[in-house]
């Protein structure tokens, strides 16, 4: 079990980041979760203290690719400290997505 300090709260990974078979880089990818994951949830947070938005609008207020939100949005869904709104609004590539709220 992992457990990542976002500096708002600790976020639980059950599974390994990274198995033993895998190559070195993998596991040098691994060791880096913790800091850019807990940089990642304060971007996120912040963005959406400006108000709601989907992956594509956190992304544009905080800098990160919207893949990147979207590896992290679940874990902090996940932790309460946001929530869908229900509602979807239109991505950067003009497809519909989930917009997300802080709680």
């Amino acid at each position: 079990m992992r457990r990542i300090d976002d500096g708002q709260q600790w976020m639980t990974f059950d599974k390994p980041l990274a198995r033993r078979i895998d190559p070195p880089t993998s596991h040098a990818a691994a060791a880096t979760v913790r800091t850019l994951s807990g940089e990642h949830h304060a971007a996120i947070l912040n963005a959406l203290a400006i108000g709601p938005a989907g992956a594509s609008g956190i992304a544009a207020r905080c800098g990160l690719l919207p893949h990147q939100i979207g590896k992290r949005i679940h874990e902090l869904a996940k932790s309460g400290q946001i929530v869908t709104t229900g509602r979807t609004v239109v991505s950067s590539s003009g497809r519909g997505e989930r917009e997300w709220a802080r709680k």
